[in-house]
C-alpha cells in the first residue's frame, strides 16, 4: 500500500463516504435497514424455498394424487426397492430426483408439466394409466439412460459390487455390462413397476 498522505486521507474518506451513503436515509429507511432487511428477507425465503423443495422430495408428497397411489405405488410396495432383508428402502425421488442442485432444479421444472396431464385427466384411471403406461415409461427410461443411471449409482457401483457374493448369471451380465459400457437400466427395467404390456425384451 502506498505512503502518500494523500492517497491515504484520500481512502479515508471514500470509506467514510460509503459508511455515510448506507447509513443515510431514504425517505423513511436508511440504506443499512433496508439490506439489513432484505439479506434477513433472503434468509427466510431461501429457507422457504428450501423447505418447499424437501416436501417434494417425500413419498407423502409422490403419493398424495390418486393416479400415483393407486397404480406405481401399489406396484412398488411388492418390490424389492420398498421391502427387502437389508431393511434398506429407496423411495420415489431416490430413484426419479437427481440430488445435485443444477439436475434436480431441471427435473423439478420438467415434472412441474406433469400437473398438465393431472389437470387434463390424461392417466386419472387405471384404464388411462394403462394405455399411456409405455409412454410414461419410455420417458424415464430415456431419462435414465441419458445420465447415465445416475440415480442407481447413488446406490448401485460395479466397483462396489463383491462379485463372489453373486449368482453367477449376475455375476456373467454384470461383467459384460461393464465391458459393453452400460449402465443400470440397459438391464433392469420394471424393477420397481410392472412393465408395459407393450414392451419387448430385447434380444442379447
Amino acid at each position: 500500500m502506498s505512503d502518500d498522505p494523500v492517497a491515504k486521507e484520500n481512502s479515508k474518506m471514500r470509506e467514510k463516504s460509503l459508511w455515510a451513503c448506507l447509513r443515510s436515509s431514504s425517505e423513511r429507511w436508511s440504506v443499512l435497514t433496508l439490506l439489513l432487511v432484505g439479506g434477513l428477507g433472503g434468509v427466510l425465503f431461501w429457507g422457504a424455498f428450501n423447505t418447499g423443495i424437501h416436501m417434494t422430495n417425500s413419498l407423502e408428497f409422490c403419493i398424495s394424487c390418486h393416479e400415483m397411489r393407486d397404480t406405481v405405488y401399489q406396484e412398488y410396495k411388492e418390490s424389492i426397492h420398498y421391502k427387502n432383508k437389508y431393511g434398506v428402502r429407496a423411495i420415489c425421488p431416490d430413484c426419479h430426483v437427481p440430488k445435485d442442485w443444477t439436475h434436480m432444479m431441471i427435473r423439478k421444472a420438467q415434472a412441474s408439466m406433469e400437473l398438465y396431464a393431472k389437470i387434463t385427466g390424461k392417466v386419472d384411471t387405471p384404464e388411462k394409466f394403462e394405455k399411456a403406461r409405455m409412454e410414461l415409461a419410455s420417458h424415464e427410461w430415456a431419462r435414465m439412460k441419458a445420465s447415465g443411471s445416475r440415480e442407481c449409482r447413488n446406490c448401485h457401483d460395479f466397483a462396489a459390487m463383491d462379485a463372489e457374493k453373486q449368482k453367477p448369471s449376475a455375476q456373467r451380465h454384470h461383467a459384460e455390462a461393464q465391458l459393453a459400457g452400460k449402465t443400470c437400466i440397459d438391464c433392469h427395467k420394471g424393477i420397481a413397476h410392472l412393465l408395459p404390456a407393450e414392451y419387448v425384451e430385447p434380444e442379447e
